[in-house]
């Protein structure tokens, strides 16, 4: 896959990723940069956020422990009319957890992206996956490989 300048960013902001966040034992699996889209693999490792006590964890999982979580981002060109906000959260503030570092991700590549292409912006959500178990990780890691083989016939593909 040859990257375009805003694929270029993109890969400079997942690689920055975790260089930002050293507190957080993030580890790096696979990625996959596509012209519309980001699959990835990141590992949130035990820290003082995801912990019992008095570190901060949150109870819904999303610390992640030593859990493997997909995302898969896609980017889309200029958006329709602005949705409405989202309902107000009711569980604090999101942060040190896998919605900040994908909200923290996508920032970066907005603002440095958006000087090649001001309409540039992301689909408003993500989506995400717990791998539980070795089999899921390497079905999930193969496909992220072979992404781009399937590119010809991705549903999304502009021309």
């Amino acid at each position: 896959m040859q990257l375009s300048a805003i694929g270029k960013i993109a890969q400079t902001e997942w690689l920055k990723t975790f260089d930002l966040r050293p507190d957080m034992n993030l580890t790096m699996g696979e990625y996959i940069i596509m012209p519309n889209h980001f699959h990835a693999i990141i590992i949130i490792g035990e820290n003082q956020y995801n912990t019992d006590g008095d570190g901060g964890g949150n109870e819904n999982g999303d610390g992640g422990g030593d859990g493997h979580v997909e995302t898969q981002c896609i980017a889309s060109l200029p958006q329709t009319p602005p949705m409405p906000p989202p309902p107000a959260n009711q569980f604090g503030p999101q942060r040190k957890n896998l919605a900040s570092i994908i909200r923290g991700f996508k920032i970066g590549v907005t603002t440095c992206a958006r000087k090649i292409n001001p309409g540039f912006a992301w689909q408003s959500r993500y989506h995400e996956h717990i791998i539980r178990n070795n089999e899921s990780f390497e079905r999930i890691c193969n496909y992220i490989i072979s992404n781009p083989e399937n590119w010809d016939t991705d549903r999304y593909k502009t021309d």
